[in-house]
This record gives structure tokens, sequence and C-alpha cells, in this order.
């Protein structure tokens, strides 16, 4: 049976599960089992752009945003910001607070600062970011993990069903077979970005 529809995908796990009764469930199983992809994946079909106007020490990141790969002012030459901590962003605010062009950001919460805050000159960034899986739902039915990777969804999915069920020993099952499509997932992208040494980067399961 082909997996590449949100209804495709929940027939596939009642007929997994042999199970006709878990409609409304199953449902709850795949928005779980995103929760745990969204926590697991980082994939080059994620990496998304957004450019924003830099202009005071914070900014919003955008709504679909997970993690930051890079952030860079369009100036000429342009000027990539260096990723740094908390803890090493207060520290350099508390040797200089002047204001000048950022050459250095951070997250706090949803928000990007930057260092040091922009002395009345509005700067354009480029942020590269992993944004979120789309989630599926009736109206958004496919996305390209489902299209690509429908055998993660699936497994991810199923785990999620095992303590609704109360069926401890397939948890292990469907939480290895997940794991296993994950690191698969992992390696390729590695493969494919052209990586010499490849080695698993696929978060724990949570």
């Amino acid at each position: 049976m082909a997996i590449t529809t949100y209804d495709e995908l929940q027939s596939a796990i009642s007929d997994w599960l042999n199970r006709s009764d878990l409609t409304s469930a199953i449902k709850s199983f795949i928005s779980l089992g995103e929760a745990q992809m969204q926590r697991s994946i980082r994939h080059r079909d994620m990496i998304e752009r957004a450019q924003a106007s830099i202009d005071s020490e914070y900014s919003a990141t955008p709504a679909d945003w997970i993690q930051s790969v890079s952030l860079i002012l369009e100036t000429t030459p342009a000027t990539q910001l260096e990723y740094v901590t908390n803890e090493e962003m207060n520290r350099k605010k508390t040797l200089n607070v002047a204001a000048g062009k950022p050459q250095c950001f951070t997250h706090v919460g949803d928000e990007i600062q930057v260092y040091p805050t922009p002395s009345g000159i509005g700067y354009t960034g480029e942020l590269v970011y992993y944004a979120k899986i789309p989630a599926l739902s009736d109206t958004n039915t496919s996305n390209w993990l489902l299209a690509a990777h429908p055998d993660i969804y699936l497994y991810g999915s199923l785990m999620q069903s095992a303590p609704y069920l109360v069926d401890d020993q397939r948890l292990g099952v469907w939480a290895g077979l997940y794991q296993k499509a994950i690191d698969d997932l992992t390696i390729s992208d590695q493969r494919t970005q052209g990586q010499s040494s490849v080695r698993m980067r696929a978060a724990p399961l949570q």
C-alpha cells in the first residue's frame, strides 16, 4: 500500500495496528510523532532563508524556525555574524556597551539578539535556518518528508500508539525501526552534501 497522503498514512497505521476503532487517536499518534520528528531530524530539505530588518538589539525569528544555520548582514562586503552563547553575549555587553554594526548573535527564546546594537542604521539580515516540518492535516495532506520517507512517518506514529494501547512490547519494535529510518536519512543527507566523514547526528529518542 502506497503512503503518500495524510489519509493513506492513517489507513496504514490502522492496518498495522489491526484496529478500525482508532480514527481520532490515530490523528493524535501522527501529531505526537511529528513533535518527535521536529526534535530528531535536521535535513537539507528543512533549510529556509528569511530576510529581516536588523535595526534593534532583538528581532523575531520566523514562525517556523527551529534552529539557525547562519545570519549574514547584507553589507558591502557581506558580514557573517558569529554565533555565541548567551553567556558570551552577556560578557561582551559588560565589556563594551557602545552601539555599532552587529558582529555576533545569539538566541533568547524566540528572538535573535545581536551585538553591538545597531547605531541608528537599519541593516538587512538574511537568516538561514532549519524550518519546522509542515504538519499534516485534512487540508495539508502531504509534505516533503512523507513524500520521500513514509517509513519515518509510519514508524514514528506507531511508536506513539504503544503507550495508548498499553503495548510496551511493540514499543521497542516501533522505536527501533523509527531510529533506523532516522539514521539512514541522516547518512543519506550527509553523503549528498559531500561530507567525507559520516557521523550520526540524529538526536536520541526523547
